[in-house]
């Protein structure tokens, strides 16, 4: 077996490499090459590049674009661009703008990795023959007992991706590679200093690539220019306390910009789409310890009774919790977790782990 599963020589070992632009997947495209794998780069164009020309930091933007060409053209491989710009606007910015409108706040990374990236260039990799795709994401694959591929948690805490990578399913697992699982950032830069990058020292990307200037609002006034209506600002115990310009000003667990009204501090407890109001209230209105998660997606286990002794994350960058799921038969679940926790937001994803391992996930309602 070679290094990606396939008995068979590197050479004769066709991979497609989805290339950003950054160091992590360019990175895996030259230690590819250099082990003798028969390596093709792709780049995706997903919008209006021209808006990011110069602007680093963004994804799939003009400057990237150029730099994943050059990266390939350094390690003499094939490089192609495709312009998913229709697809990306219909499945990610399109539900970028609906979800805040309905009050929740969005994840369009995982949406891109859901439809766009882990669907239509996963199709077009097939296309080209490739007996897999590569990225430069931060998580592992690894064999069970059954042979079957599992998703885990990168070996690098402050980089794992995994959460970003629930949807990804069974069939799309067994097709993926991802070979920077194992190695921490430092590595990866290092690695790419070995193998004469011009992007070693490139910073990583910040914002939503559709979001270059950080102002996720914008863009929604954008797509929906008339979706979004001025409302109040409502106290948890029924006292009206000022007025907003837009439920898609705000998130969950927001402190400031909230007016005044109030002595105490003040959160934002809920966005009500129904009403048009955000619902405000003390710290501890934010605690809870039971909440709801649709579209489930499970990795290698058909769930149909209650999972315990497992671990969830609300959010990218929070330590997984203790607690308890119990699946239904609509793809959807409750999530009863050991210790309340403050600003669950409807529209963030809850990840469900066994250890490192990633078991699945949905996306929260309530």
């Amino acid at each position: 077996m070679n290094s990606l599963g396939f008995d068979k020589p590197e050479s004769q070992t066709r991979v497609v490499v989805a290339m950003s632009g950054g160091v992590d997947s360019s990175t895996v495209a030259a230690m590819l090459h250099a082990q003798g794998y028969e390596v093709i780069g792709i780049t995706l164009q997903l919008y209006d590049h021209g808006v990011a020309v110069g602007k680093k930091g963004a994804c799939c933007a003009g400057q990237d674009i150029a730099d994943a060409r050059r990266v390939a053209d350094s390690l003499g491989i094939p490089h192609y661009v495709l312009n998913y710009e229709s697809r990306f606007k219909d499945s990610v910015m399109e539900d970028f703008a609906d979800t805040y409108l309905a009050g929740a706040t969005p994840i369009p990374c995982v949406r891109c990795n859901q439809s766009v990236k882990f669907k239509d260039l996963l199709s077009t990799a097939r296309d080209l023959g490739a007996d897999c795709m590569a990225t430069g994401h931060y998580v592992q694959r690894v064999l069970g007992e059954n042979g079957q591929a599992q998703l885990h948690r990168g070996a690098d805490p402050d980089k794992d991706q995994s959460y970003f990578l629930f949807a990804t399913t069974q069939e799309q697992l067994d097709y993926l590679r991802f070979p920077l699982g194992s190695l921490d950032k430092a590595k990866t830069r290092e690695l790419a200093q070995h193998y004469g990058l011009a992007v070693a020292d490139k910073p990583d990307s910040q914002d939503i690539c559709f979001v270059p200037t950080g102002g996720y609002a914008d863009v929604v006034k954008k797509l929906r220019p008339d979706a979004i209506k001025p409302g109040q600002i409502v106290h948890v115990d029924g006292r009206i306390l000022g007025a907003h310009a837009g439920i898609i000003n705000y998130t969950v667990g927001q402190r400031k910009g909230l007016g005044g009204g109030s002595a105490e501090p003040l959160f934002v407890v809920k966005l009500d789409a129904a009403t048009n109001q955000v619902v405000v209230g003390p710290r501890e209105a934010l605690a809870q310890s039971q909440f709801a998660i649709k579209e489930m997606n499970w990795l290698g286990n058909d769930f149909s009774g209650p999972i315990d002794n497992i671990r969830v994350k609300m959010r990218s960058a929070q330590k997984p919790m203790d607690a308890r799921v119990l699946p239904d038969a609509n793809d959807r679940a409750q999530v009863e977790l050991a210790v309340a926790y403050e600003g669950i937001a409807p529209g963030q994803a809850c990840v469900v782990y066994a250890g490192d391992r990633v078991l699945g996930g949905g996306w929260i309602t309530n």
